[in-house]
């Protein structure tokens, strides 16, 4: 167990992404310096933490070439790439060109996709250097990184503890200095709790706004995408290049966001901490626009709801303590913070009934002939979704809409929620999932991220940051949430607790 997980590494992989960026930006080193760095650092790293599951180095320097090149014959071109020369890797449930994108499936042990997925796209159109592939459990199931074609993940904290999941790869290669940003996906709290076991920042976005494409499940709003960095600004220049609207995906968002606490009542359109201005299209899809580092919010006047244990789900008594502690944090920058929490009844039913009914959908057609490369308990959801009835269905999605309305309500006497990212700290690397919280056992395997996952069906965003580090020595992150649609409220209030509390 270490208090720094990124112990020995090199400066240009401790440093934030948003400084390496203005180094490569101000010409005081190379895209191919800053490829090589964190090349070595993974080759002493990877081998124990097991988080990047597939290195493409050829053509990662070939691209770490070219960017060098542009910046030389092009400053201008170069500038209007945010992430010019910046290594990333794409978490193996995305596709990527070129990239074996597994899954974390022996089903798909050898698939080499032929297209990028758009957010693919948009980070290398952006500059980004795209190292390979960050370590995913199988389809994404669970929030515990391991899979039969990798292996586990462990956390960089603590090898014998799990990085949590399923955005386990990443998470666990940004504490370690491996990258210094990187994409994830959400469904029941896949940025979100692995940032708050690696002591990172996950940002999950009101759905639509990081278009899904190609869509699958186009007007499915549980699973997002979303970025991850050491920091709360990392974060935003990533969400800067990936957030957009995309025709191609029918629950897509604009570029407006909803206003502030401060500016209600003010008429005009707000923009998203992301672009800094509307910018140019390109062939119908939006080019990357310029970055605008997030501005931390002035808290003077917010009304905080602070919720330790919300609805049925036990906390450890751990995790409760290290958040409380933190709460003073947000009361001396002059917000009013309360115990509250809105009715989130039936979240339960409404989570499982759905994802059950997406994974039916999505992998229903493999389990005939696949069933024995498949893990128990996705053969578990996808059996569920399938014997789901219609009315099944239309009664969890009614039960959602009613949580909805009371959502919103709450939000009206409410700035934003504050509470546990997830309910345990990390766990034993070698367990699937916890099956006990303080003495009360799970019902079900996903119980333990119910934390996540009730604010998952709210379609809220909510973002996980540092707050401290317990008895134990292992991180725990504060999940921040606010109003459907105010991403940049959300990123500004974890950037204000982010620089009075640096965990």
């Amino acid at each position: 167990m270490t208090s720094n997980p990124a112990s020995g590494a090199p400066d240009l992989c401790t440093r934030t992404a948003v400084d390496v960026a203005a180094l490569l930006a101000r010409g005081e080193v190379s895209a191919v310096e800053v490829l090589e760095t964190h090349l070595k650092w993974i080759d002493r790293r990877n081998p124990e933490l097991n988080a990047i599951c597939t290195l493409d180095r050829d053509r990662a320097r070939a691209d770490a070439r070219a960017a060098d090149d542009l910046r030389r014959r092009d400053p201008d071109g170069a500038a209007a790439k945010p992430l010019l020369g910046l290594p990333t890797a794409v978490k193996d449930l995305v596709p990527t060109k070129g990239i074996r994108t597994t899954f974390g499936s022996p089903i798909f042990a050898d698939h080499v996709p032929d297209t990028d997925a758009l957010i693919v796209e948009r980070i290398r159109g952006a500059g980004a250097i795209v190292i390979g592939k960050t370590n995913t459990p199988e389809f994404g199931a669970g929030s515990q990184t391991f899979n039969p074609v990798f292996g586990k993940t462990r956390n960089p904290w603590d090898p014998g503890r799990t990085c949590g999941g399923s955005s386990g790869g990443a998470a666990a290669a940004l504490a370690s200095g491996m990258l210094p940003i990187a994409d994830g996906s959400d469904l029941g709290g896949s940025l979100r709790n692995p940032a708050s076991f690696c002591g990172v920042v996950g940002f999950r976005p009101t759905p639509g706004r990081v278009p899904r494409v190609p869509p699958e499940q186009g007007w499915d709003d549980l699973a997002v995408l979303g970025p991850m960095g050491r920091t709360v600004a990392d974060a935003a220049l990533l969400f800067s290049v990936i957030a957009g609207p995309d025709p191609r995906d029918p629950v897509s968002l604009p570029f407006a966001d909803r206003p502030a606490p401060a500016e209600r009542g003010d008429s005009r359109d707000t923009e998203c901490a992301h672009p800094g201005s509307r910018p140019a299209r390109v062939k119908g899809r939006r080019a990357p626009g310029p970055f605008h580092p997030v501005e931390p919010a002035d808290l003077r006047g917010f009304r905080l709801a602070w919720a330790p244990n919300p609805g049925r789900y036990p906390v450890e008594r751990e995790v409760v303590e290290v958040c409380e502690a933190a709460l003073p944090t947000f009361r001396d920058l002059g917000a009013e913070v309360g115990e509250a929490a809105p009715d989130l009844s039936d979240a339960d039913n409404i989570f499982r009934t759905l994802r059950a009914n997406l994974f039916a959908d999505k992998l229903g057609p493999l389990l005939a002939d696949h069933r024995h490369q498949m893990k128990d308990t996705v053969i578990e959801e996808i059996e569920r979704g399938l014997a789901l009835t219609g009315p099944q269905i239309a009664s969890a999605q009614a039960q959602r809409t009613r949580l909805h309305c009371r959502v919103v309500d709450f939000f009206e006497r409410h700035d934003a929620l504050i509470l546990p990212t997830v309910q345990v700290l990390p766990f034993d690397v070698d367990q699937p999932y916890p099956t006990e919280i303080e003495g009360q056992p799970m019902a079900a395997y996903t119980d333990w991220m119910a934390s996540c996952y009730s604010i998952t069906i709210t379609g809220c965003p909510a973002i996980s940051v540092p707050c401290g580090v317990g008895a134990s020595g292992l991180p725990v992150g504060l999940q921040i949430v606010t109003p459907r649609g105010s991403d940049r409220t959300t990123l500004a209030i974890a950037a204000a607790f982010e620089a009075a509390n640096p965990a």
